[in-house]
């Protein structure tokens, strides 16, 4: 049976082993309190099966986080036959959106012809917009990617706007239209994890590719030991004319030293801390997580 408390505000959930738990949720909630945002988290350790929720049933925008889901649903095509991670696809000058983040669009601003599997690359390791919202078109919209994940049984995911819709100015709101919270973070994860959506290959490229990421090295990625493994994929807002930031996100697989992995998701939203601030609370919450998960190993 789970254990659900209110602390300090918060909304936290616990698994069955409480007692031994508590202590990193009361380091957590150190790290949190009095910051202005809020800051939801998920953990879930894979070996022992101990869980933590802070905010777990609080709806958050993903930003480019959600761009782990397009990855799902366009390998998931890929083990059915439709397409091949081999097959060389045309990105034209007119997919590359104007002012969207795009690394793609940086080194071929003309349009470049690119395997797929370095198309959902560029996406989810670099976070590339355009090529999201092109993997978007491959698929029909957005709206097979959001139906794919409740089919998996993730209910609590909206996928409803394109990156070009979500980064244009004055469209500050439609951010939090692509939204989900931790429960249903960490349950994705757990599925992606326990190989239950993807074939074999499948997994292992999308793994490999999140192992390779270079967004947020100042996220979760700091909080650990240097050199250590960790596959994740972060998300990011702007900061609007009242110093808001929407999302500053990170949610992925930290490796322990005896091999095994957490899954771990922190979504600080709607902060005026800063980016800088922001991050440092991603880093310190997986500080803390990977401390305590290595030493009750």
């Amino acid at each position: 049976m789970r254990t659900t408390l209110l602390v300090a505000g918060l909304l936290v959930t616990l698994s069955p082993v409480f007692g031994q738990i508590t202590r990193l949720q009361a380091e957590i909630n150190q790290v949190i309190s009095r910051k202005k945002a809020t800051v939801s988290v998920g953990i879930y350790d894979i070996g022992s099966r101990q869980s933590l929720y802070i905010n777990g049933d609080k709806y958050a925008p993903m930003q480019s986080v959600y761009k782990f889901h397009v990855a799902l649903a366009v390998l998931k095509e890929v083990d059915k036959g439709r397409f091949r991670l081999t097959q060389k696809m045309r990105i034209r000058k007119s997919d590359l959106v104007p002012d969207l983040y795009s690394p793609i669009g940086e080194a071929h601003p003309n349009g470049v012809e690119l395997p797929l599997s370095e198309i959902i690359r560029y996406m989810v390791a670099e976070s590339d917009g355009s090529a999201c919202d092109y993997l978007f078109r491959l698929l029909g919209g957005t709206k097979p990617v959001n139906d794919f994940i409740h089919q998996l049984g993730v209910w609590d995911v909206f996928i409803a706007a394109t990156e070009e819709k979500m980064q244009a100015k004055g469209n500050w709101d439609v951010q939090y239209t692509n939204r989900t919270t931790q429960k249903a973070m960490i349950s994705l994860m757990k599925l992606f994890y326990e190989k239950k959506i993807l074939s074999p290959a499948s997994h292992t490229f999308l793994w490999d590719v999140m192992l390779s990421t270079v967004t947020g090295p100042d996220r979760l990625k700091k909080g650990l030991p240097a050199g250590t493994p960790i596959a994740h994929k972060t998300g990011t807002s702007g900061t609007n004319k009242g110093g808001m930031m929407g999302a500053v996100n990170d949610a992925g697989f930290m490796t322990l030293p005896n091999g095994k992995h957490v899954a771990i998701s922190v979504f600080v939203t709607n902060s005026t801390e800063g980016i800088e601030a922001n991050e440092r609370i991603i880093a310190d919450i997986a500080k803390l997580t990977y401390a305590y998960f290595a030493k009750t190993k």
